[in-house]
């Protein structure tokens, strides 16, 4: 079955970088532009190391527990590794702490509060040797302004990247955000390319944007997006609860 499985990523992984070279190339941009953020939620720790092995180097999670536990497993199966960890989901204040153990990347960060527990976590792991650096964050936008679905609105997000860049354990990396559920995507994007050059203009170090998932990744990146957060393309269907 593994053999099996690996088949399977490695031709679903070949299909997408076909997808992101083609929109890449619409686009005039180059592919090692955009990178291929695989987003692992619900899958075992084999299929991302069956992925390390296919070459892909940075990956996500967006459920504290299951992701302490998976990159624990990982490390264990592929111990000469370096795969990179990004969270991109929603994180309570109390859980900061377990999410900077690991994380290399938060890309949901939507709150002065949640950018204060982050921080609070980073500085006593950079106290006490738990890490080496800061942890670099992306400030969520909301296209929409609907809370069910994080991020802040578009006059939010100036201040709250003031907050973060206010914090020692902090970097402000850039913005990322998500398409609203059954919005036009070009238009969708426009927006977010609009805020993440407001972003930059004011803190020209915010250079990251992250955008664009299975369904909608080509407007991304005719949009600028240089992360695409991947899932369901890859690893293929998983339950609706998790998704």
């Amino acid at each position: 079955m593994s053999a099996e499985r690996r088949e399977e990523l490695a031709q679903r992984l070949a299909s997408l970088r076909e997808r992101i070279a083609a929109a890449c190339a619409a686009a005039g941009r180059d592919p090692a532009s955009v990178e291929l953020l695989a987003v692992t939620k619900t899958v075992p720790a084999e299929d991302v190391a069956m992925l390390l092995d296919l070459g892909l180097t940075a990956f996500a999670e967006n459920r504290v527990q299951e992701a302490g536990a998976k990159v624990d497993a990982v490390a264990a199966l592929r111990p000469e590794a370096r795969p990179r960890w990004h969270f991109v989901g929603g994180v309570q204040r109390n859980k900061a702490k377990a999410v900077a153990r690991w994380a290399d990347r938060v890309e949901s960060v939507d709150s002065a509060r949640l950018a204060d527990a982050l921080d609070a976590a980073v500085r006593r792991d950079l106290e006490t040797g738990g890490r080496i650096e800061r942890l670099p964050v992306l400030v969520q936008y909301s296209v929409d302004g609907d809370p069910r679905r994080g991020g802040v609105p578009r006059n939010e997000v100036s201040s709250l990247a003031e907050h973060v860049v206010s914090c020692a354990g902090l970097q402000l990396a850039g913005l990322m955000a998500v398409a609203p559920l059954g919005a036009d995507p070009d238009v969708a994007f426009a927006d977010v390319a609009a805020a993440a050059a407001r972003l930059r203009a004011e803190f020209p170090q915010a250079t990251v944007l992250s955008a664009g998932m299975s369904g909608d990744l080509e407007a991304a990146i005719r949009h600028g997006s240089g992360v695409v957060r991947v899932g369901t393309a890859l690893v293929g269907d998983r339950p609706l609860a998790s998704r």
